[in-house]
């Protein structure tokens, strides 16, 4: 009955967004840097000057860029550190809430072995190796980093790679793959526990201000998903893969019973795309019409979505005028505004 729910909330937003979308304002894109090699992702660090953003480099390289000029010098440069290429190389980035005062700052990327690490540096000395995954694949490396509304550290890592979770990973609450790490950094040691299961590949997820989690969970053959969580949540979700890819039956079997069933608030199937990247609720001042609207989209084809959560529901969902080609990720600057990453090496500035 459920899942039936979903597939009837899905069909009547679907249905009821033509209209909104013809009297919305209409989204631009503006080159802000070229040149990149592979741009993973941007970010600013917090208590840092407005006019400084961050640039994950796939290769293992995070740069500088003030007043939209690139710094010669990188902020990080662990290239002999990181293999690269195909899913795998350094995957994420994120400042210490206390960044300011504290220079602390985490990574998550694939060593030479083609093993995920997640560290801690302060300034540019490396303290401690907070989470190390013997990843028996090259793809589904998952790597994003986001501080959440309770100050731990959160880890959004894939099922551990090949194709249908052949191990049961996801579902295995004994495996460390297809999970979303909550890591408590400000202990001598490290305090880890699983704030969610049943992931395939979480290809960027983001908290909003007011603490509700959205998450892009790449699919399998057929289905790309948005998943959603309020803050209040009672938490230790299970979002379903490998029983389900999005809202569709992929295994016949019963998910994992421990915490609840989360079942996605969107999706699309693979005639409109085959990887979806998450991205972020907007809450800058450029572009009225955003306002309060969760912005995704798709690496293979570019398309870019938004939609706007109402009553735990996806509501207004619809296809934007935009288009990305090799859409790796959405970054955003100090003052909310946002961006888009190809790994082409452009990255672009949304504007309205």
């Amino acid at each position: 009955m459920k899942r039936a729910a979903v597939l009837l909330a899905l069909l009547a937003v679907s249905c009821g967004s033509a209209g909104a979308q013809e009297r919305t304002q209409k989204l631009g894109l503006t080159p802000f840097l070229r040149g990149l090699s592979s741009p993973l992702y941007l970010t600013y660090a917090p208590g840092g000057a407005k006019n400084t953003v961050y640039v994950v480099e796939q290769v293992g390289r995070v740069r500088v860029v003030v007043n939209g000029k690139l710094r010669a010098k990188p902020f990080l440069d662990i290239r002999s550190k990181v293999l690269s290429g195909g899913e795998q190389g350094l995957l994420g980035l994120a400042f210490h809430p206390k960044y300011r005062t504290n220079k602390k700052f985490y990574v998550d990327y694939t060593d030479k072995n083609g093993d995920g690490r997640l560290v801690e540096y302060k300034g540019t000395r490396l303290v401690r190796q907070l989470m190390y995954f013997d990843d028996p694949y090259p793809n589904h490396n998952g790597g994003q980093l986001a501080f959440g509304p309770d100050g731990w550290l959160y880890l959004g890592m894939g099922d551990g790679g090949s194709g249908g979770d052949p191990q049961n990973r996801a579902q295995n609450l004994s495996s460390q793959f297809g999970k979303l790490w909550r890591i408590n950094v400000n202990t001598k040691k490290p305090v880890l526990q699983i704030a969610g299961y049943g992931l395939r590949n979480p290809w960027r997820f983001s908290f909003d201000t007011n603490g509700d989690l959205y998450i892009g969970d790449v699919g399998q053959n057929e289905w790309e998903e948005i998943d959603y969580t309020p803050r209040n949540s009672p938490g230790l979700e299970n979002y379903g893969w490998n029983v389900y890819e999005g809202t569709h039956q992929f295994e016949n079997k019963a998910p994992n019973s421990a915490g609840h069933l989360v079942m996605p608030v969107a999706e699309y199937s693979h005639s409109q795309g085959c990887s979806v990247t998450g991205g972020y609720v907007y809450r800058g001042k450029a572009i009225a019409s955003l306002s309060g609207r969760y912005i995704y989209g798709d690496f293979c084809s570019g398309r870019i979505w938004t939609l706007r959560i109402a009553d735990g529901k996806a509501t207004e969902i619809r296809q934007e005028s935009i288009n990305v080609g090799n859409l790796s990720s959405f970054g955003r600057d100090a003052t909310g505004e946002l961006y888009a990453t190809s790994l082409s090496g452009t990255v672009y500035k949304i504007t309205g």
